[in-house]
């Protein structure tokens, strides 16, 4: 009997466990938040790619930087995420959004997430070393403007906080292009720097709008929020003319580049006028949106692309 019941206990405890890995795992992945290090990939590996194209680097000479690049870059984002969630729990509280993260419910405590952060950050910083100290300086200047400038002090103080956090999120383009030349001044990657930067505005003013009663209840001074939808509008306008415009210099790389930033860039504008004038500010919110999603993936993606069937008739 005690043999069948130590049987069933051990059998509980491995189902417990199964049970149990899965949540732990999606625990890990609120705290970090995975959504935003995939996306950010997305623009590194954008940048690390046009820098070998244009350096005339082959990437099979390079694997274990490319590696270290993308796992340092996962890491050290993920670091910066951790340390959102642990700074703003107060506020991440009072939002319906926000409400069911880890640091929020408790899953997590403030300890162990600024453990989290910190080792994420240290083990970042130190792959994009191997692979190139620029790339590291790069790393930890994007952790830095999210962590001080943007949590610590403009998200609760400035309309401005958006302008402020769009200079950790443009960043990853830059350690790619880090990785492999120091010379980070070049106009295809300062054009790709900018876009990423300007890109940031439209988006998360479609969020704030999406999101409005949570920002109020938390008292986050979003643009759609302090100023209203006129002035959000007329802002979003300004920026994707500005948008447009950098998208210009993509063409001392490639004419076929530049044209297609600049094509996405002006649809964006023409629906944000569309969106607006229809009068209902959530559909004209969600459509920006998800077309802020299709741009980023849409550009960056054919940027790769261009790198790497650029680099396979280089090498080949």
């Amino acid at each position: 009997m005690r043999s069948q019941q130590k049987t069933k206990n051990m059998a509980s405890q491995h189902a417990a466990l199964d049970v149990e890995n899965p949540t732990m795992m999606k625990v890990l992945a609120q705290t970090i938040k995975t959504g935003i290090i995939k996306s950010n990939l997305i623009t590194m590996i954008a940048g690390l790619m046009l820098a070998m194209y244009t350096y005339h680097v082959n990437p099979f000479d390079e694997k274990l930087a490319i590696l270290l690049a993308i796992a340092g870059t996962a890491a050290v984002i993920g670091g910066a995420g951790a340390f959102n969630n642990w700074y703003d729990r107060d506020i991440d509280a009072k939002m319906r959004r926000t409400q069911k993260r880890p640091t929020v419910t408790g899953e997590v405590s403030p300890v162990m997430t600024l453990v989290i952060s910190f080792t994420l950050l240290l083990a970042g910083l130190g792959m994009l070393y191997i692979a190139s100290p620029m790339a590291a300086l790069l790393g930890f200047l994007g952790w830095f403007f999210y962590v001080v400038p943007y949590t610590m002090w403009t998200k609760r103080h400035t309309v401005y906080n958006t302008e402020v956090g769009s200079l950790s999120g443009a960043m990853p383009p830059l350690i790619g292009w880090g990785v492999v030349s120091n010379d980070i001044f070049h106009p295809a990657i300062i054009s790709l720097f900018i876009i990423e930067l300007i890109w940031q505005m439209p988006h998360f003013y479609a969020i704030a709008i999406r999101k409005m009663e949570d920002y109020r209840a938390a008292s986050v001074p979003m643009l759609p929020v302090a100023k209203g939808m006129k002035r959000t509008y007329v802002t979003t306008n300004v920026y994707l003319v500005i948008l447009i415009l950098c998208c210009i210099p993509l063409g001392s790389l490639s004419t076929g580049l530049m044209l297609v930033a600049i094509i996405l860039s002006a649809v964006w504008l023409v629906l944000n006028i569309y969106g607006y004038h229809k009068k209902d500010p959530k559909k004209w919110a969600n459509l920006l949106f998800v077309y802020s999603l299709l741009h980023m993936v849409i550009l960056f993606s054919t940027v790769i692309l261009y790198a790497l069937i650029g680099l396979y008739l280089d090498f080949n």
